[in-house]
């Protein structure tokens, strides 16, 4: 008997069908495993850099206080008149930083003007999107055109102890349907 039936070429087909979709399912699904890493690893960043603002923020209070001859630099830089904390303080502008304190929280945008940097999101309110500024390739809040947002960021802050605070930055994104988050905290204490 010459040549192959129909039945033959099928199951010939479905075999190689079967041997080839396997390595693309695995393809596939290491694409979305490696783009999902990389979401996590920028996700990181950005939290990170939440709590890198906050911690340069107590920095300039206390270089302010001592660059003016303040003997008492630390402590007054941590307290700012009276209040006990850096953060839960207020640092002399009760309507940009208590906002952020827990259950507050507040957002980064490091290229809005400089008293806006950190903002507030309302009680128990989400944080509005970043935007990857594509000329500068920095996360901003600021709606650019031709842009979708992916995650968001928000800063809280909680006394632990009149030296200590609590500083949480969280990240947190949607992928393929799934949400995602990415926690960093640290605790800030006065210079001295």
């Amino acid at each position: 008997m010459k040549g192959f039936t129909l039945i033959e070429a099928l199951v010939a087909v479905a075999i190689i069908a079967i041997a080839i979709s396997a390595p693309l399912y695995t393809a596939s699904r290491s694409m979305i495993v490696a783009s999902n890493a990389k979401n996590q690893l920028v996700a990181s960043y950005l939290a990170q850099e939440g709590i890198e603002y906050v911690r340069m923020m107590r920095d300039n209070e206390y270089l302010r206080q001592y660059v003016s001859g303040n003997p008492n630099a630390s402590a007054d830089a941590w307290s700012n008149n009276g209040n006990s904390g850096f953060l839960t303080g207020g640092l002399g502008d009760p309507n940009s930083i208590e906002p952020c304190i827990s259950p507050g929280m507040c957002t980064l945008d490091p290229e809005a003007p400089l008293a806006q940097q950190i903002a507030s999101c309302g009680l128990n309110q989400p944080c509005g999107p970043l935007y990857l500024d594509p000329d500068t390739q920095v996360y901003t809040q600021k709606i650019i055109a031709d842009v979708q947002p992916f995650f968001t960021r928000s800063i809280q802050a909680a006394a632990v102890t009149p030296t200590d605070e609590l500083i949480t930055s969280t990240v947190t994104w949607n992928f393929h349907g799934s949400p995602y988050s990415v926690t960093t905290s640290d605790h800030l204490t006065p210079w001295q």
